[in-house]
């Protein structure tokens, strides 16, 4: 990290205010818990760090690292390629939908911003389905955030509104919440390594698990999310 302004706006991007909707959806969450599949604070610790050092790590932080460096050289072609690729990812319609509407908003923040390069506002706000991690790469270029920082800040939002979906599902405190994001600190750190080191052809992104969740959760009778 260079300076205050460049935390600062490290902050902002991962500020659960950032108008994406994110507190929105559970990412199947809310499903797995509803079914028992997670009951208690080490089952849903256990959850939230297999899904950063899972698929978070071998696939959506590598992403971004990948659309941070084209954006920085203004090769769309190269973010139009892994924005596809990140939207094939999706193993479920609610899955992809959260990427795209998420992705879709933050693109309009990085417009209203007017913040980094002329020409990587205009780029992203033309991108054709805009998935988060695009737009999420899009960003930190914009606010002066290295690919590494950025990555940092992505899988500590994503693991935060976890827990915020947790808290809000199932009977787990705010306590509770605090130790769960500890734990994941590791997790984190691991997971940054991974995106930053991998080969394109070591890449994954399948969770199973996750996917039935997410895929049974759209049948859900009562549902406080939407995914």
């Amino acid at each position: 990290m260079r300076d205050a302004r460049a935390l600062a706006a490290l902050l902002q991007l991962a500020s659960p205010a950032l108008p994406v909707g994110a507190f929105s959806y559970s990412q199947g969450l809310e499903r797995a818990i509803h079914d028992g599949d997670v009951a208690d604070e080490p089952s849903v610790t256990e959850w939230i760090v297999d899904v950063v050092r899972g698929p978070l790590a071998h696939f959506d932080a590598p992403a971004i690292v990948r659309m941070h460096a084209a954006w920085v050289v203004g090769d769309v072609a190269e973010v139009e390629r892994w924005n596809e690729r990140v939207l094939a990812s999706r193993e479920t319609m609610e899955l992809r939908a959260e990427t795209l509407q998420m992705g879709a908003s933050l693109v309009k923040l990085v417009a209203a911003w007017e913040r980094g390069p002329a020409a990587l506002r205009s780029e992203v706000a033309k991108l054709d389905a805009p998935t988060f991690p695009a737009a999420w790469a899009a960003a930190a270029v914009a606010l002066g955030c290295d690919a590494r920082d950025a990555v940092v800040a992505f899988l500590f939002g994503s693991a935060e509104n976890l827990v915020a979906a947790a808290l809000k599902s199932g009977p787990f405190g705010q306590v509770a919440g605090q130790r769960i994001l500890l734990a994941v600190q590791d997790a984190i750190a691991e997971a940054v390594d991974v995106a930053t080191t991998i080969d394109d052809d070591d890449l994954w992104s399948s969770s199973p698990g996750l996917a039935i969740a997410s895929s049974r959760h759209e049948t859900q009778y009562s549902r406080l999310f939407r995914s």
